[in-house]
């Protein structure tokens, strides 16, 4: 089976729109394409895999000789079978395989459709870290640059600069970041800097000695002191006021620091990991952070993709977030209607992995039967119609239609995700008549991210 220049491109477009590693084999076993999921699978790019032996590149453990493609090819009749491969890192994923025959128009065998679907996720054992029950997991080719990247992240003792927007789960990776180091067996000390105000930030900072004010009756060691012989976290750090940045830089650079209202410096062994969702150049360009203390951070960095970038990743999360609400609800939820996972599939999610969980807490609450449909989701969803570039698959006709809610569609302006943000916090204040708490809840935001975000936009 060979194709044209102009069908590669168009079964190239076609197979990279589909949520799982996919390849095509002729029949004697041969690549013919495979999609970009499976070349983050693999290791193996499609130009290198093509027209090699299909079991050189998934190297997997369907039994000698490729037995079960071969019966698959004999008998004409669709396989699906458990199994495992190693990819080209030597790592084993366990893996559902579906194997199925492909025939032309005139009905006959050209080759096999196999597809691959990760299901570590189900076993535990999942590319997933851990804070609790928080969990990043996905194997979009982005998320599987953030995981392969880790490990090198872990086992130094640099600084690390974490980037992404609200809700990427940017505090999930440098806690994760931490437990894989050498200073796992220390204290992980998280401060968020935009939370507090500049006076109050400092003595949590850096502790303050007996007298140092009103009401300090006795000494308190601050957080780096905490933190030591382990990981300090600075969340948000570009909301960090100008007199702090100075010195947080002492500290990186001396390893010591003067608590508030101390004589006595106190010197600390902490690793630094800071995150942030500005765009520290551009502050820096403002006058609002120190070019040397950027430095001093971005000495290794790593960007969490928005979900809206992250093919194929929003099927994995919302069966997984399902999942976990069926076990705390005491549910047995099968699945989404038709219409309403194609809402779930094409929104955008300016809040991230921690919107799209709190959207699917909402509907597990609501719902009542045995599928989530259209009305149990969120309306907001529907209202501000913000939907994702990226091309999503459509959902699995189950037979479980309905009647799509027909609302007045939020259309941005150019694409510009601040605009969107912003008309979307001043629909949910709308809403909520003012109440912010219930409007953080609707953006499934946290209080503090929604004042720090009203003032980024200019709300008074």
């Amino acid at each position: 089976m060979k194709l044209s220049s102009l069908h590669e491109i168009a079964v190239s477009e076609l197979l990279n729109g589909f949520p799982h590693a996919i390849v095509i084999l002729d029949t004697g076993l041969r690549v013919v394409e495979m999609n970009c999921y499976l070349e983050a699978l693999t290791g193996y790019t499609s130009a290198q895999a093509r027209g090699v032996y299909g079991s050189f590149i998934l190297r997997c453990n369907l039994g000698p000789k490729n037995q079960h493609f071969h019966k698959a090819l004999e008998t004409g009749q669709p396989i699906s079978i458990e199994g495992n491969i190693i990819n080209r890192n030597h790592r084993k994923i366990p893996i559902q395989f579906t194997i199925s025959p492909l025939r032309s128009e005139s009905g006959n065998l050209v080759g096999l459709l196999v597809v691959l679907e990760d299901i570590s996720v189900l076993q535990n054992k999942s590319q997933r870290i851990y804070d609790g029950t928080d969990v990043i997991l996905g194997h979009s080719p982005k998320m599987q640059e953030v995981f392969g990247l880790m490990p090198v992240l872990a086992h130094t003792d640099a600084s690390v600069l974490i980037t992404g927007e609200t809700g990427t789960g940017k505090d999930i990776i440098a806690e994760a970041i931490h437990k894989a180091s050498k200073r796992a067996r220390h204290p992980f000390i998280k401060v968020n800097c935009g939370a507090l105000p500049e006076s109050l930030l400092e003595s949590e900072l850096f502790g303050y000695v007996r007298g140092a004010f009103t009401g300090a009756v006795k000494d308190k060691p601050g957080m780096f002191r905490l933190a030591h012989d382990g990981t300090i976290f600075l969340t948000e750090i570009g909301d960090l006021p100008m007199p702090l940045q100075v010195k947080i830089l002492s500290v990186l650079d001396d390893k010591e620091f003067y608590p508030v209202g101390g004589t006595q410096k106190t010197k600390v062994d902490v690793r630094v990991i800071a995150a942030t969702h500005r765009d520290l150049r551009e502050q820096i360009q403002n006058g609002k952070f120190r070019e040397d203390l950027f430095y001093r951070l971005n000495v290794l960095r790593i960007h969490l993709p928005p979900l809206r970038e992250r093919e194929g990743d929003i099927r994995l999360l919302l069966d997984h977030f399902l999942r976990e609400f069926n076990s705390k609800l005491n549910k047995s939820i099968k699945g989404f209607t038709t219409n309403a996972h194609n809402k779930l599939l094409s929104y955008a999610y300016p809040g991230n992995v921690r919107e799209l969980r709190n959207i699917i807490e909402y509907a597990a609450n609501i719902c009542q039967g045995k599928r989530v449909r259209s009305e149990h989701l969120p309306q907001y969803i529907f209202t501000h119609q913000v939907t994702s570039s990226m091309p999503q698959p459509k959902a699995y006709d189950n037979g479980h239609q309905e009647e799509i809610s027909h609302t007045e569609s939020f259309k941005p302006r150019g694409g510009n995700w601040n605009d969107i943000e912003k008309e979307m916090i001043l629909q949910a204040l709308t809403k909520t008549r003012g109440n912010r708490s219930q409007a953080a809840e609707i953006l499934g935001w946290g209080r503090t991210t929604l004042w720090r975000k009203l003032k980024m936009h200019g709300f008074t």
